[in-house]
């Protein structure tokens, strides 16, 4: 499979660290070798329940871009490259955790002194050196940043046991994270249980315990209008409207994210697929957007909507199996495009909406939700023939003739005057139960995203997994449903979003 980006230099020092990594363990991504018996150990369950509870699985950090709530306008584009950094720290650190399993069975003490100290070295400088950014811009920054510096490994009881990486408390802000000046209205931010260990198939995750059979969960969510996407009220505005901009025939892929990451290369450290403008890179401005081409059958709809791809680990190497992103960084398998992706706008039970800004930007899910907790996932997972089951922490096992089907509803409320907000999240919100918007926020129409895949069901046998699915993430969150995510700018021209508006204001069905 090809891919349609732009052509950039990756950091040779940054990809021998990951490649290392790799190439310790077999190649084919970050695997667990060495983890559940050591090679003086014989591999009775004894010692493999031992060492599994012992050992550390994976890292927690605190997220800090979610913490940055006012960021100025001239210090977005430094703070976003130190938020990268971060992440790319995260994902060194765990690429050495994998690669030092040995010696870590021969010293306790070897992850807190050779992974987690200088990981929170390299943080508290980053942390400096945003603060500086912010502070050069004439903001200010929280007392308490620096306390995002330090980490913690999670272990493999904490994982099986469900513990969603919460931070520990003494890392939490002691104070409103509210404070600091603003002067822009655009800043940058950078589970479930399971079995724990290499899955047998080149990665770290997910594992049996990661999946469930549709067939035994009991419905949990209302039933949908009809054509599997959840309705938003019976009453207020009713009309949709619906964009159809194909299921990326294009092969538009990359491990950008323009939104949380601008200006910097692999800032997702995971593989995106896009439908609709085909410009989106790191390195896109708003008028890059504007001129692009796009794949929607509507031109005036040059929206980018983009989501990690789901792979099928069954030893495909990939285009991007020794990449950055790919399976340097433990996506491996192959890559399957959505058979079907349905993407429309819906209203809001209580009363109109209004038009979307221009380059309105919205993230729904979290990409760390396994390890940061789960305040901001927004993971839906079922299959065709079972959408009144939704899944939250679990990928489905669909019966035969059923497909497996990714959801993502979209905050649907505005605070009416910025396209993006520092941890990309406060300048928009989720609807109230009863509908309503809450802090003088406005609804907008409802961004609704189906996608469908044809992927085999994973088997199950003696507690392994053969050749599951996963979506792409950042390697330490182990392939988990929960961290499933999805992406919009809005790139519709004023008089196609107006259309949007009447459509869904007058009841109508539109496309």
């Amino acid at each position: 499979m090809g891919r349609n980006t732009r052509k950039r230099r990756t950091p040779l020092a940054t990809k021998a660290i990951a490649a290392s990594a790799a190439l310790a363990l077999g190649g084919g991504g970050l695997v667990w070798a060495n983890f559940y018996a050591s090679a003086h150990e014989s591999n009775k369950a004894e010692n493999r329940v031992k060492t599994t509870g012992a050992q550390i699985a994976t890292i927690s950090c605190p997220d800090v871009g979610e913490k940055l709530r006012k960021v100025p306008r001239r210090a977005r584009n430094g703070v976003a490259r130190e938020l990268a950094n971060l992440d790319k720290q995260i994902t060194e650190a765990y690429a050495r955790l994998a690669s030092t399993r040995q010696a870590q069975e021969g010293d306790p003490a070897f992850v807190q002194n050779a992974i987690l100290n200088p990981l929170k070295s390299k943080r508290v400088a980053t942390i400096d050196r945003i603060g500086i950014n912010v502070r050069r811009a004439g903001g200010t920054t929280p007392r308490w940043l620096g306390k995002l510096a330090e980490c913690k490994g999670m272990g493999g009881d904490e994982v099986n046991n469900g513990d969603g990486g919460t931070p520990p408390a003494s890392q939490e802000p002691s104070v409103d994270p509210g404070q600091g000046d603003g002067g822009g209205d655009a800043g940058n931010g950078g589970g479930d249980g399971g079995q724990v260990g290499d899955n047998g198939n080149g990665a770290a995750g997910p594992f049996a315990d990661d999946f469930v059979d549709i067939t035994t969960v009991e419905p949990n969510t209302p039933p949908s209008n009809g054509n599997g996407f959840a309705a938003n009220g019976d009453s207020g505005s009713q009309g949709s409207f619906t964009t159809v901009c194909g299921v990326n025939e294009n092969n538009k892929f990359n491990t950008d994210n323009l939104i949380v990451a601008p200006g910097v290369d692999n800032g997702a450290h995971h593989l995106h697929d896009y439908v609709g403008n085909q410009g989106n890179d790191a390195f896109a401005s708003d008028e890059d957007l504007a001129n692009a081409d796009t794949s929607c059958q509507n031109q005036a709809d040059k929206s980018t909507y983009y989501w990690p791809v789901i792979r099928v680990q069954d030893g495909t190497q990939e285009f991007d199996a020794n990449e950055l992103g790919g399976g340097l960084e433990g996506n491996v398998g192959r890559v399957v495009k959505a058979s079907q992706a349905e993407i429309r706008f819906v209203g809001n039970k209580q009363g109109d909406v209004v038009a979307m800004p221009k380059f309105l930007r919205i993230i729904t899910g979290a990409a760390n939700a396994f390890t940061n907790g789960d305040a901001n996932a927004n993971a839906a997972w079922s299959c065709t023939g079972f959408e009144d089951r939704q899944l939250r922490d679990k990928y489905p096992i669909c019966p035969q003739g059923s497909q497996v089907v990714r959801t993502a509803n979209f905050q649907s409320c505005w605070d009416g005057q910025n396209i993006d907000s520092a941890n990309h999240r406060d300048h928009v919100a989720f609807v109230q139960e009863d509908g309503t918007c809450a802090n003088g926020f406005v609804a907008i129409p409802q961004l609704q995203v189906r996608l469908v895949y044809d992927v085999p069901a994973p088997v199950i046998e003696n507690g392994q997994i053969q050749a599951p699915f996963a979506v792409d993430g950042f390697p330490e969150q182990l392939h988990k449903p929960i961290t499933d995510h999805n992406d919009f700018i809005n790139v519709m021209d004023d008089e196609l979003m107006n259309q949007v508006v009447e459509c869904i204001n007058t009841g109508q069905d539109c496309q």
